[in-house]
């Protein structure tokens, strides 16, 4: 069994319809009336244990409603959620005891005492030994430096010391799960970096099994092996990073450093429409390609005819643009058949 079970889950919302006003008000208050929202429809989903899986979509997908009724805090409308082998929503204590939730815009810890108070208090809720706490304390002010802040109370903190505190809150317990929703945002790149680090070794030392919905595509591409992408309830695509960007980040850059000047480069590419070597000097040349239509080691063979090659490195597509073309309707997700170059190279 998977550590994370879900099929067919459903939820609806039952939403008031009224007018504005008073006499809205009124109307509904005498006949009522309500519209369902469907606001996850019909999700199948298998996480094993110690996977790294980023489940995002755009605003109002139903990232956060999924995420919600794994942790037990809403209640499916139909279908069924096993985590760790049990319903969350009905052995809520149960399922508590072996997962930890960060909401970046809430927190766990106690508004007016100080954050290490709302530890020791979290320790006890959990029933943590104390050699177990004093070693997860210990290695948790240490990677995510706590030292600074522990005394105040979370009132006091700043957004980036509340979400260090929270993610220690959340993994004190050492949770089996751990669910990370927007876990960096407003968040300066020092303490993203710190965070990401930190989630990324409980991953690999502990076997933490992570599941995070963000906006943040850095959050994917530094922490995530696995994307799911969720659009108006329903799941439009499951598989490997890597294979999304292999398959649909068709453009990388190659730049090229020379021995000597190559007079118009831009010959050694007329067969290839749009491909247009771009000069950073006399010896340096970048080349924006379509890896379906050439290789990268074509390129090469090219130029190397013509001149000396003394360095090159390629830019690699980032996850974004995928991303953002998934949002905006704009991409078939069925994978395509890879395709080869002149002479029957795999493309690369």
């Amino acid at each position: 069994m998977s550590q994370i079970e879900v099929s067919g889950l459903n939820k609806v919302f039952r939403q008031a319809v009224k007018e504005p006003g008073l006499s809205g008000a009124l109307k509904h208050l005498i006949r009522p009336q309500y519209a369902d929202k469907h606001a996850v429809k019909g999700i199948d989903l298998k996480i094993e244990e110690g996977e790294s899986v980023a489940y995002v979509g755009p605003n109002g997908a139903g990232k956060s409603t999924t995420i919600k009724m794994m942790c037990g805090v809403l209640v499916p409308t139909s279908g069924q959620i096993r985590v760790n082998g049990i319903d969350p929503y009905r052995q809520r204590m149960e399922n508590a005891a072996g997962i930890g939730a960060v909401f970046g815009q809430r927190t766990q810890l106690w508004w007016d005492i100080p954050v290490l108070e709302s530890l020791n208090l979290l320790k006890d809720i959990y029933e943590v030994p104390s050699g177990d706490f004093n070693r997860n304390m210990k290695a948790f002010t240490e990677l995510l430096e706590l030292d600074e802040f522990l005394h105040l109370s979370a009132r006091k903190l700043s957004l980036g010391q509340r979400m260090r505190a929270d993610l220690a809150a959340a993994l004190l317990h050492d949770p089996r799960i751990v669910y990370l929703d927007e876990p960096t945002i407003g968040l300066d790149v020092s303490v993203k970096l710190r965070i990401r680090s930190f989630i990324k070794q409980m991953n690999r030392e502990k076997g933490t099994t992570v599941m995070l919905t963000t906006h943040d595509l850095g959050d994917i591409e530094d922490l995530c092996e696995r994307l799911v992408i969720i659009d108006r309830g329903v799941i439009i695509f499951d598989g490997r990073l890597k294979e999304v960007k292999d398959a649909f980040a068709r453009e990388r850059t190659i730049h090229l450093e020379l021995a000597s000047p190559i007079p118009d480069p831009g010959r050694l590419f007329r067969d290839i429409p749009g491909l247009a070597p771009e000069e950073d000097g006399p010896l340096r040349l970048a080349i924006c390609f379509d890896r379906f239509r050439i290789t990268a080691s074509e390129i090469v063979k090219r130029v190397i005819a013509c001149a000396e090659v003394i360095d090159f490195h390629i830019d690699e597509p980032g996850i974004e643009q995928i991303i953002r073309q998934v949002y905006e309707g704009k991409l078939d997700l069925n994978l395509p058949e890879p395709a080869y170059a002149a002479g029957g190279d795999r493309l690369k």
